[in-house]
Protein backbone atom coordinates (compact mmCIF):
# COMPACT_ATOMS: atom_id res chain seq x y z
CA UNK A 1 0.00 0.00 0.00
CA UNK A 2 1.50 3.23 -0.81
CA UNK A 3 1.50 5.85 1.22
CA UNK A 4 2.57 9.88 1.09
CA UNK A 5 3.01 11.40 4.85
CA UNK A 6 3.38 14.73 5.22
CA UNK A 7 5.17 16.44 8.31
CA UNK A 8 6.36 20.04 9.31
CA UNK A 9 3.74 22.33 8.96
CA UNK A 10 2.82 25.16 11.26
CA UNK A 11 1.99 28.84 12.34
CA UNK A 12 5.18 31.06 11.57
CA UNK A 13 5.88 34.69 10.96
CA UNK A 14 6.53 36.74 8.05
CA UNK A 15 9.79 36.27 7.22
CA UNK A 16 10.29 32.86 8.77
CA UNK A 17 11.21 29.23 7.17
CA UNK A 18 9.93 25.92 7.62
CA UNK A 19 10.85 22.50 5.93
CA UNK A 20 8.33 20.19 5.05
CA UNK A 21 9.02 16.16 4.65
CA UNK A 22 6.99 14.05 3.18
CA UNK A 23 7.63 10.07 3.51
CA UNK A 24 6.79 7.72 0.82
CA UNK A 25 6.74 4.29 1.06
CA UNK A 26 4.89 0.94 -0.50
CA UNK A 27 6.51 1.33 -3.78
CA UNK A 28 9.72 1.92 -5.92
CA UNK A 29 9.54 5.56 -6.80
CA UNK A 30 12.82 5.84 -8.98
CA UNK A 31 10.64 6.57 -11.84
CA UNK A 32 8.09 8.82 -10.26
CA UNK A 33 8.10 12.61 -10.06
CA UNK A 34 7.57 13.71 -6.42
CA UNK A 35 5.58 16.78 -6.18
CA UNK A 36 4.15 19.45 -4.02
CA UNK A 37 0.88 21.45 -4.40
CA UNK A 38 -1.00 23.52 -1.84
CA UNK A 39 -4.46 24.92 -1.55
CA UNK A 40 -5.48 27.97 0.15
CA UNK A 41 -9.05 28.74 1.45
CA UNK A 42 -11.43 29.06 -1.18
CA UNK A 43 -9.19 27.92 -4.28
CA UNK A 44 -7.61 25.61 -6.41
CA UNK A 45 -4.66 23.03 -5.71
CA UNK A 46 -1.80 24.56 -7.15
CA UNK A 47 1.69 23.47 -8.28
CA UNK A 48 4.11 24.27 -5.92
CA UNK A 49 7.36 22.34 -6.95
CA UNK A 50 8.19 19.30 -8.45
CA UNK A 51 11.78 17.11 -8.28
CA UNK A 52 11.97 13.97 -10.91
CA UNK A 53 13.25 10.77 -8.18
CA UNK A 54 16.29 10.13 -10.59
CA UNK A 55 17.98 12.88 -11.71
CA UNK A 56 16.52 15.45 -9.31
CA UNK A 57 15.89 17.51 -11.68
CA UNK A 58 13.97 20.22 -10.20
CA UNK A 59 10.59 22.30 -11.16
CA UNK A 60 9.13 25.61 -9.63
CA UNK A 61 6.46 27.96 -9.95
CA UNK A 62 7.50 31.28 -10.12
CA UNK A 63 5.91 32.61 -7.01
CA UNK A 64 8.28 30.41 -4.83
CA UNK A 65 11.44 30.55 -6.95
CA UNK A 66 14.63 31.20 -4.93
CA UNK A 67 12.45 31.28 -1.72
CA UNK A 68 11.46 27.35 -1.45
CA UNK A 69 13.93 24.22 -2.28
CA UNK A 70 12.79 21.17 -3.09
CA UNK A 71 14.86 18.07 -2.80
CA UNK A 72 15.05 14.56 -2.02
CA UNK A 73 16.70 11.94 0.23
CA UNK A 74 16.85 8.71 -1.69
CA UNK A 75 17.74 6.89 1.68
CA UNK A 76 15.32 7.61 3.63
CA UNK A 77 12.74 7.54 0.63
CA UNK A 78 11.45 11.49 1.72
CA UNK A 79 11.17 14.22 0.06
CA UNK A 80 11.59 17.93 1.72
CA UNK A 81 10.24 21.17 0.84
CA UNK A 82 12.51 23.78 2.55
CA UNK A 83 10.50 27.05 2.66
CA UNK A 84 12.69 30.36 3.05
CA UNK A 85 11.21 34.25 3.31
CA UNK A 86 7.47 32.63 3.87
CA UNK A 87 4.65 35.31 3.11
CA UNK A 88 1.62 35.73 4.34
CA UNK A 89 0.19 34.25 0.69
CA UNK A 90 1.84 31.19 1.12
CA UNK A 91 -0.77 30.04 3.72
CA UNK A 92 -1.81 26.71 2.81
CA UNK A 93 -2.10 23.20 3.13
CA UNK A 94 0.32 21.49 1.90
CA UNK A 95 0.20 18.39 -0.16
CA UNK A 96 3.01 15.97 -1.42
CA UNK A 97 2.59 14.34 -4.50
CA UNK A 98 3.80 11.25 -6.90
CA UNK A 99 3.60 10.90 -10.50
CA UNK A 100 4.97 8.09 -12.86
CA UNK A 101 7.62 9.92 -14.69
CA UNK A 102 6.30 10.94 -18.39
CA UNK A 103 9.47 12.66 -19.01
CA UNK A 104 7.27 15.57 -19.61
CA UNK A 105 7.88 18.56 -17.84
CA UNK A 106 3.88 20.04 -18.60
CA UNK A 107 2.48 17.09 -16.92
CA UNK A 108 4.56 18.04 -13.46
CA UNK A 109 2.12 20.67 -13.54
CA UNK A 110 -1.27 18.96 -13.79
CA UNK A 111 -2.58 17.58 -10.61
CA UNK A 112 -5.25 15.52 -12.06
CA UNK A 113 -2.18 13.30 -13.43
CA UNK A 114 -0.21 12.49 -9.97
CA UNK A 115 -1.14 8.95 -8.86
CA UNK A 116 -0.87 9.23 -5.20
CA UNK A 117 -1.61 12.05 -2.25
CA UNK A 118 -1.10 12.35 1.11
CA UNK A 119 -2.78 13.74 3.71
CA UNK A 120 -1.41 17.15 3.99
CA UNK A 121 0.07 19.97 6.11
CA UNK A 122 -1.38 23.10 7.07
CA UNK A 123 1.22 25.80 6.81
CA UNK A 124 0.22 29.47 7.84
CA UNK A 125 1.92 32.72 7.63
CA UNK A 126 1.24 35.62 9.65
CA UNK A 127 1.83 39.14 9.06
Amino acid sequence: QVQLVESGGGLVQAGDSLRLSCAASGRTFSTYVMGWFRQAPGKEREFVAAIRWTGGRTYYTDSVKGRFTISRDNAKNTVYLQMNSLEPEDTAVYYCAAEADRGSSKSLLIKELYDYWGQGTQVTVSS
